[in-house]
């Protein structure tokens, strides 16, 4: 009997759970139905997005670490780049120590953005959204956006193979997550939702570390080969997602990454890396007029070219004006320059945190990136071309969710 009991115990509790899962998925339904009405707005066409009642148009995020809000704490495998441990997420609020997966001490450049444009912080890590029905993805996607970037990603496939999402399968997660919206709400809604939204892309940094580190001595007709390899999976990146019906690119080029206190161990003197700069140099160059050229021949293609190699420039050359303290050492690590140990528990951690310009051994502070991000938004001219990320966001978007690329 006592058997029989627990079985009779253990069928209530299961039909409970399941009835409250049905109640959720309901929940869930009813708000994706309700996003999309209002999506299509009164008139029954199902392309207006007129009375879409929302605080602001979605985000949706490519790129690398320096965007990075979590998505590889679900990536499978050991040797995937993660920053959910401390003493990453340390100044993160609301939350002591809550390491979300961003590497940073708090925000990144993502998140202070993405406030700019209306959110609380940037849109939730695709790999958190995903599931059998993709509810919570679909509801997501259509109010605040998805991230979709992955620390250690690369512009090619065969940067840190194994470690991260590179940009190519961050496209496949996007043109799945367009499908599953259009499943919902209908391919025109999401095509006019897609031009009036802000894509926001900063991928390529990983690339010149792999590629400095495995050519120490490239030639001309390597970097040139590089570069044209780099250009032409950002190029379809970027037409991949104006086909979708994205019309508003901000785009964030490849940093100072040769002035990263990793790079700074391989001098005695602790100096920058001026052949890693010049690499990247080289790719912004490159990555410039590709933006233009696309410029010219998309119709309705807008884009804002935020320049993060020349903001770092400027800075490090005169720390005191930015208000650090450092420029040339992690906060969180270890031995010479605080870049010879992992950031993680028990390394040293320091108290300074908004006066210096790394947290760890290559990634900003809080306070940096949301010195970036101010440039980027609406700061002096320089940072920009051909306009900010504020002009982008409010520019009229072409209603034309097709072309030809």
């Amino acid at each position: 009997m006592m058997m029989a009991m627990k079985k009779s115990g253990g069928g209530a509790t299961s039909s409970g759970f399941r009835g409250v899962c049905l109640v959720m998925a309901v929940i869930i339904v009813l708000s994706i139905q309700a996003a999309a009405a209002a999506a299509v707005g009164g008139d029954g066409g199902g392309n207006q997005l007129q009375q879409l009642n929302l605080r602001a148009s979605p985000v949706y995020v490519l790129g690398d670490s320096t965007l990075d809000v979590g998505n590889n704490n679900d990536l499978p495998g050991k040797d995937v780049f993660r920053a959910n441990r401390p003493y990453y997420g340390v100044d993160y609020l609301p939350g002591f120590l809550r390491p979300t997966g961003r590497f940073s001490n708090g925000y990144n450049v993502a998140d202070y953005i993405s406030r700019k444009l209306g959110l609380a912080k940037s849109p939730p890590a695709y790999m958190s959204l995903v599931g059998p029905l993709n509810f919570t993805l679909v509801l997501s996607a259509l109010t605040d956006g998805v991230s979709f970037a992955s620390g250690g990603a690369g512009i090619l496939d065969s940067t840190n193979v194994g470690q991260c999402i590179p940009l190519s399968a961050q496209m496949r997660n996007m043109e799945a997550t367009r499908a599953a919206m259009a499943a919902k709400v209908g391919d025109r809604t999401v095509a006019d939702l897609f031009s009036r939204s802000f894509f926001l892309l900063g991928v390529g940094n990983n690339d010149m570390f792999v590629f400095a580190t495995a050519n120490s001595n490239a030639t001309p007709t390597q970097v040139a080969a590089f570069y044209s390899a780099l250009a032409g999976n950002y190029s379809d990146a970027i037409t991949g997602l104006y086909r979708m019906g994205a019309r508003k690119f901000g785009v964030i080029n490849v940093g100072l990454v040769g002035c990263v206190p990793l790079m700074r161990l391989q001098s005695p003197a602790g100096d920058c890396s001026r052949g890693l700069n010049s690499l990247a140099a080289g790719f912004n160059s490159a990555l410039a007029s590709l933006l233009a050229g696309l410029a010219s021949r998309l119709p309705g293609f807008t884009y804002s070219l935020a320049d993060s190699f020349g903001f770092a420039e400027e800075a490090f050359a005169d720390p005191a004006a930015s208000g650090y303290r450092s420029v040339d050492t992690a906060c969180c690590g270890g031995g010479r320059l605080g870049a010879e140990r992992e950031c993680e528990r028990g390394c040293s951690l320091c108290s300074d945190r908004d006066q210096v310009a790394f947290f760890d051994r290559i990634h900003p502070c809080q306070r940096a990136c949301m010195l970036s991000a101010n440039a980027y938004f609406d700061g002096p001219a320089q940072y920009t071309k051909p306009i900010n990320f504020k002009q982008l966001a409010s520019a009229r978007s072409s209603s034309a969710p097709w072309a030809t690329a």
